[in-house]
């Protein structure tokens, strides 16, 4: 079993996360890092995690807006030469959270990205990508109690959940090659018939299971129908938890595993207590399994993730990620953020890999 999509903030998190690895029992875990206004990036982290744990743990690198938060105060390598860069050092994928509300500065289908684009294509590099939200985080009345704290309710001065798609057809009519997990099952859980006609126009398209709470209780109201549709694009859906590397162990495995019983099973349940608060209480709704094919599931626990990322994850350039660490480093100093993590993770770079 491979885990897709799982977050790291902090090289010193990596201990835990890999007690959760084992406990839950994946082979290998993608990592993505977010791209953020004051603390940049999660990039070291995640080459911490690859040199710590050499073939078990994905890097989908985020990018490194500070030039154009700054007003070009600060100097950064352009967003195509970051790229290259991640390349180079040993990067497996890009982790694109930009047509997140919250995250959104330009348009995606713009000039300003319009060069990663072209290099990802062209270079086949996989794109792990959140677009949008739940539906329902544009309707005051129906957003979540936890998902207003985080700042997740959206009216109508806030881009629009279908400008978000518009924009990201447009980037994908240009570049029929790339290779591209939407996260959160491209938050269409709720129209089955507009998810499929996403996966029949772009072949080269995936979604993921990261929940998103609102995909398992979506696809539950109508068991046989989501069944029907898993069966039909099995080759074109990744699991994926969205685990949080300093999440507790326990809290960790219920998020997974709640995830795998509704894939593998026909059982009627709800959450289990303790869940992570992202997933709600247990009252929020009934979760329907579909009890996949065996053939099926193989293909979403790890054959889909490995034909569009690679069988093992790619070596690491140490050097380079040293230096990209201490790069993130300085330009958070001069943010007036903490540079602690990032250069905890040039620290640990530095080290011998632990045994697998």
């Amino acid at each position: 079993m491979i885990d897709g999509h799982v977050h790291l903030w902090r090289a010193g998190d990596i201990e835990n996360l890999e007690a959760i690895r084992r406990r839950i029992g994946f082979e290998r875990v993608g990592i993505a890092s977010v791209a953020r206004k004051h603390s940049v990036n999660d990039n070291h982290a995640l080459y911490a995690a690859k040199a710590a744990y050499p073939g078990t743990y994905y890097a989908f690198i985020g990018l490194d807006h500070s030039a154009l938060w700054s007003d070009g105060a600060i100097r950064t390598p352009t967003i195509a030469e970051q790229v290259e860069r991640a390349i180079a050092t040993g990067a497996d994928g890009l982790k694109l959270i930009e047509t997140k509300p919250t995250h959104y500065h330009l348009p995606i289908d713009g000039d300003y990205f319009a060069p990663i684009f072209d290099l990802a294509e062209r270079a086949g590099l996989p794109i792990l990508w959140h677009v949008a939200d739940p539906e329902e985080f544009w309707e005051p009345d129906k957003t979540p109690g936890w998902a207003k704290t985080k700042g997740w309710g959206y009216d109508d001065t806030w881009i629009a959940k279908e400008t978000l798609y518009a924009q990201v057809s447009n980037v994908l009519d240009r570049h029929p090659g790339l290779k591209v997990i939407f996260a959160h099952f491209y938050f269409l859980s709720a129209d089955l018939r507009r998810a499929a006609a996403m996966l029949d126009a772009h072949k080269g398209v995936c979604f993921d299971l990261a929940p998103g709470i609102e995909m398992l209780y979506n696809l539950s109201r109508d068991p046989d129908s989501a069944r029907e549709f898993f069966v039909g694009y099995a080759d074109r859906i990744v699991f994926g938890t969205d685990i949080e590397g300093g999440a507790p162990v326990e809290q960790a495995v219920i998020r997974a595993r709640t995830v795998m019983r509704w894939l593998e099973t026909s059982d009627e349940f709800r959450l289990p207590e303790g869940a992570d608060y992202t997933l709600g209480p247990p009252t929020d709704g009934v979760i329907r399994g579909m009890r996949l094919p065996q053939d099926v599931l193989e293909n979403i626990y790890s054959a889909n993730f490995m034909g569009l990322v690679g069988g093992e994850p790619k070596p690491l350039d140490t050097p380079r990620a040293v230096e990209e660490c201490r790069r993130i480093a300085a330009e958070l100093s001069l943010l007036g953020g903490d540079p602690a993590a990032a250069l905890d993770a040039a620290e640990r770079l530095a080290k011998e890999p632990l045994s697998p």
